[in-house]
């Protein structure tokens, strides 16, 4: 098929829960993508901050390549090689004790909330829990992780929500059925907000004293995105339970809830289960993630381009009328227009440049963890151009 006949093709038959830009994308190398009709685009999106190592990494595709010559597949009545690898490769990078394997970010929000919930109840002996989220958050779209989502545009529709789930301020809404606070690090979908250092060791500070569970989400702004393995790492605190994908897999679905051995107990046979969560391919993927980002200096070259990009964001925003504020950590940033993006967005897709927005005036840049100045100084002329 060509390109019109792929884009016909795919508004007859796929669901229409996407507006999708009239461009059918073919290949990618490096930090570049290609579309079906040969034309290159610059990446700054990175499948919504998924692929991490960048396009067509040849040691990553070899290692997929062996495995799906291996095996693909098992089911969880077996243990297999490349989950224990990529458990001890993940605990070591986090801090945590005990992991579980999903499929997405979404299936890894639901894991955490039944873990806090299943904890409460060893600990109380009720199935009365409840959980204090954020406004303006994000973690994903199914009911579960729906309900934890701080914004009404997304849940409206889809009620009645979970009940027990309330919404800022924490200080007031915290009793004695509160079994967790959950929260990202840096808020990604919402508007590239990090979490202020006072605000994230309060929490941790009322969860110590109170006996709740902290939930840190860091399916977006962790593996490296902010400069360090994980954003909460920057700030001196520790999550009882994390959640992790995106990037963990490099494009390969996989996603992961991690605890402290103490609340990882609470979940039991029979309390939780996925078919395909954990099988050795996706797990495969991500112990060679974590194996590059090492090899590669993964973190090293986050840090200094970051810095650069900072600058070079900041000249946008002293510069452009429309452009009001740069915020966010690390290779995770955000520009604040005093306008809708979608027309910069748009117009940078004509340049060849791929961006896409967060909250209703924010742009957003999670670009591959291997970009390079020269990589951040085309990006910023095509920017200005499509401004």
């Amino acid at each position: 098929m060509n390109t019109q006949q792929i884009i016909e093709t795919a508004e007859e038959k796929l669901i229409h829960t996407y507006n999708r830009y009239q461009i059918v994308l073919d290949k990618g190398d490096g930090v570049r993508l290609y579309d079906t009709d040969g034309k290159e685009y610059l990446d700054f999106g990175a499948g919504i901050a998924v692929f991490a190592l960048g396009y067509n990494n040849k040691e990553y595709n070899d290692a997929l390549k062996a495995q799906i010559d291996k095996l693909i597949h098992t089911s969880n009545y077996f243990y297999n090689e490349p989950a224990v690898e990529a458990a001890t490769a993940l605990t070591k990078a986090s801090g945590m004790d005990r992991v579980f394997f999903t499929n997405s970010g979404t299936e890894a929000i639901e894991g955490a909330v039944k873990l806090a919930k299943k904890y409460y109840y060893v600990k109380n002996g009720k199935a009365d829990a409840e959980i204090i989220a954020m406004q303006h958050s994000f973690h994903g779209r199914s009911m579960g992780a729906l309900a934890v989502t701080g914004n009404k545009h997304y849940q409206e529709a889809f009620g009645p929500m979970i009940p027990g789930i309330k919404f800022d301020s924490v200080k007031e809404l915290v009793n004695d059925k509160t079994c967790a606070i959950i929260f990202e690090t840096v808020q990604g979908e919402g508007g590239i907000y990090p979490a202020t250092k006072e605000f994230i060791e309060g929490v941790r500070k009322l969860c110590d004293e109170k006996g709740i569970l902290l939930i840190l989400d860091e399916i977006q702004c962790g593996m490296g995105r902010t400069g360090s393995m994980f954003a909460f790492q920057q700030y001196g605190v520790k999550p009882d339970i994390l959640t992790v994908a995106k990037a963990l897999g490099c494009g390969v679905p996989v996603g992961a809830f991690a605890a402290t051995e103490e609340v990882a107990k609470a979940l039991v046979p029979g309390d939780h289960g996925t078919t395909y969560g954990g099988n050795p391919l996706a797990c495969a993927a991500a112990t060679k993630v974590f194996e590059l980002f090492e090899k590669q200096h993964v973190l090293d070259n986050v840090k200094e381009v970051s810095a650069y990009f900072e600058e070079k964001l900041d000249e946008l925003v002293e510069t452009i009328d429309v452009v009001v504020e740069r915020r966010g950590m690390g290779l995770m940033q955000g520009l604040e227009l005093s306008v809708n993006p979608k027309d910069v967005i748009a117009k940078a897709l004509d340049n060849g440049l791929i961006l896409f927005s967060a909250g209703t005036n924010v742009i957003r840049f999670v670009p591959p963890l291997v970009i390079t100045k020269a990589d951040v100084d085309e990006c910023i002329a095509k920017l200005k151009k499509s401004f």
